[in-house]
């Protein structure tokens, strides 16, 4: 199969991944109701062509926290990409790199910061989850300077995990009892290209940046289980202050839906926010991206930097983020499936395809320039 789009590469990485892996990146939480409504809603958003402009020079660029960029898009963060494709996190950040974007490192990635900084010389953005122990969170967030990480990606929106069915029915989080072990095994066996290239010959499987507080785990299934109860149902605003006097950086909250939390992020002197509902993975039923950003940079577009994720599928779903608001998008799914069919190419192409769908877009809507996408690029 010839991939062309994003699409395609969903049915790759389908074909060639596990289904327990396959369906923890791919599904979402109880009914999967928002999961659709972040796709549906860009769908429905209509654009307005324009003709008979000078479109022959057209600018992507942008810079989000002092970092130029080459488009305004970035790679989100994506827990266990390690195990969709060989040492898979570092695999993305060179695709990342080449492409003049920021990648951001899952607290839960399988490769560490050390590891992916290496794949290219830079450090990645970092996203933090909160862990119960402040002690290991504040050594994190320090090595993490060290290291050079320029932007701190705050997760908020996971004070408990959400109820993901796929992943109860394929018994990613069921342990080592025989019967899921022997389940999970044969799953692997009818993926020999996967098993070769991921099981055999990218090892280690654990969650680099925090396996020193899980020295007894033996690999990645015996590790959800200590993360699960170890994210912090207590977290309040008076954490973010926490975590500001261990980070000196830029500080972007993400998890934001609701206008009123993004006027309190700003008035806790954030750098910036990403509107989103975990790609659906967390409390379904509520707002998809596109719907709940426009009266969220409304309200505080002046004041921070807003981004969004969610359902951001092609170029043009980049576009119709610009024209509601955001300074860019972040994409997960995207990335992740790319990397589970074709590793570091996939991610690469996924990367030029949205380019290409982004410099479409804005050549028909008569836009020459991301920074002037605003409103007046949808149809009434």
């Amino acid at each position: 199969m010839i991939a062309a789009c994003v699409a395609d590469y969903r049915e790759l990485a389908r074909r060639r991944l596990p289904r327990v892996l396959f369906d923890y990146i791919d599904g979402g939480s109880y009914g999967e109701v928002t999961l659709r409504r972040n796709v549906e809603d860009f769908e429905a958003i209509a654009l307005r062509q324009r003709v008979l402009r000078d479109v022959s020079k057209i600018s992507l660029a942008t810079e989000w926290f002092g970092q130029p960029l080459s488009m305004p898009v970035a790679l989100a963060p994506v827990g266990m990409a390690g195990m969709y494709a060989r040492r898979g996190e570092a695999q993305a950040a060179r695709a990342a790199h080449a492409a003049g974007v920021p990648m951001i490192l899952s607290s839960v990635s399988v490769c560490d910061l050390a590891e992916v900084k290496a794949a290219t010389g830079e450090a990645p953005w970092f996203q933090l989850y909160m862990i119960k122990d402040r002690a290991y969170m504040a050594d994190l967030l320090a090595r993490a300077a060290g290291l050079g990480v320029k932007v701190l990606v705050f997760t908020v929106d996971l004070p408990v995990p959400g109820a993901r069915y796929r992943d109860y029915r394929t018994g990613l989080f069921g342990g080592n009892a025989a019967a899921t072990v022997l389940k999970r095994g044969l799953d692997g066996a009818l993926h020999p290209g996967w098993v070769q290239d991921v099981w055999l010959r990218g090892r280690p499987h654990s969650f680099g940046n925090i396996a020193a507080a899980i020295p007894d785990a033996r690999g990645i299934m015996e590790f959800w289980p200590w993360v699960t109860r170890n994210f912090d149902p207590t977290l309040t605003w008076a954490d973010l202050e926490w975590v500001r006097q261990h980070w000196k950086g830029p500080i972007v909250l993400k998890g934001v839906l609701d206008p009123e939390d993004a006027r309190e992020a700003v008035r806790h002197g954030v750098d910036g926010i990403v509107v989103s509902n975990h790609g659906g993975r967390q409390l379904d039923g509520v707002l998809s991206g596109a719907r709940a950003l426009p009266a969220i940079a409304q309200a505080v577009g002046d004041d921070t930097t807003v981004l969004m994720d969610g359902g951001v599928r092609s170029g043009l779903d980049v576009v119709k983020a610009l024209a509601l608001g955001a300074k860019g998008v972040l994409i997960g799914r995207a990335w992740a499936w790319a990397l589970g069919a074709r590793g570091e190419a996939g991610v690469a192409h996924v990367l030029a395809v949205l380019r290409q769908e982004m410099m479409m877009a804005m050549a028909l809507t008569g836009c020459t320039d991301v920074s002037n996408a605003d409103a007046s690029l949808l149809a009434a």
